[in-house]
């Protein structure tokens, strides 16, 4: 990879405090010339798997450069502060899942550090702002040229700690798949590829259903792929029944005005995936559902 020239920065740190401006500080001091890119600093607390999954859909896009993901419940513990190289990009952030989408979406791992360099740190680092002191320094380091190699001891990329894959599997008329994310206007994204949607005619329901466990092997819930989010070789979750929270038919269309105002659209997103809308109004108000639920999308 050429020197990198941009940062990208996408956290749960909101906007409230001065945490993102402490990063912002530490890159602007160390690599003055480096472009800034903020993805967002505003993932829900925590929550690292739409972290990944804002971070793996946004970065195919961005310039060649070193992204740096902080969504860190775990910080200050034993977890690990990595850094991965891929053949279009460099990410940091630490070792809980949340980079490994994004790294599948930029090529795929080619190296693997633990960033324990003193040297690459801030002289003092705090137990719980690792995003200040160790991430955007590296990131910094990083985009002035410095080899990765240099940040720390290689790790093997299959002792990286993975999210388990969501879930997916076929019903007798349809399919179940998890809700992966809820975006700024109330689409819901599945975590289903388009095709899923072949042989289903042009009216389907759509039916939020609470995520809990399941046995594994009832006679409707035969497996299927998962649609490729990065980190395709996690283990697969338990997969997931529950009693049904709401239901209504919806149309199976492009875009969302092929739906009448008011009325649920089934689509396939801008990332590839299948996702549920509704024109001018809000999917997710309308299937009482968040992220980690399961909604089938049967025939109507």
């Amino acid at each position: 990879m050429s020197r990198p020239t941009c940062i990208s920065l996408t956290t749960d740190y909101g906007l409230a405090d001065g945490f993102v401006a402490a990063c912002h500080g530490v890159l602007a001091r160390l690599a003055p010339a480096a472009r800034v890119i903020d993805v967002t600093h505003l993932v829900p607390p925590a929550d690292v798997r739409r972290g990944a999954v804002v971070l793996a859909q946004t970065v195919p896009y961005l310039p060649e450069g070193v992204h740096v993901a902080v969504v860190d419940p775990g910080v200050g513990t034993a977890r690990r502060a990595i850094g991965l190289a891929t053949p279009n990009g460099l990410l940091v952030g630490p070792d809980n899942g949340l980079l490994l989408d994004a790294a599948a979406a930029l090529g795929g791992i080619t190296a693997a550090v633990e960033l324990t360099n003193p040297t690459w740190l801030a002289p003092a680092v705090s137990r719980t702002f690792h995003g200040r002191d160790v991430f955007a320094p590296v990131a910094a380091r990083l985009a002035l040229g410095a080899p990765l190699a240099e940040a720390g001891p290689a790790l093997d990329p299959a002792t990286l700690v993975r999210l388990p894959a969501p879930v997916l599997h076929r019903t007798a008329d349809g399919f179940a798949a998890e809700v992966l994310t809820v975006d700024h206007f109330g689409n819901v994204q599945l975590a289903a590829p388009a095709d899923l949607l072949d042989g289903l005619p042009d009216r389907v329901r759509v039916t939020g259903r609470a995520d809990r466990p399941r046995q594994l092997g009832a006679p409707d819930a035969a497996p299927l792929r998962q649609p490729q989010l990065g980190a395709s070789d996690a283990a697969p979750r338990p997969e997931a029944v529950a009693e049904a929270v709401t239901g209504a038919l919806a149309m199976r269309g492009r875009t969302f005005a092929d739906a009448p105002v008011g009325e649920l659209v089934v689509y396939p997103d801008s990332a590839g995936l299948l996702a549920v809308a509704v024109n001018t109004g809000r999917a997710v108000d309308r299937l009482g559902v968040r992220p980690g639920d399961v909604v089938t999308v049967t025939r109507g």
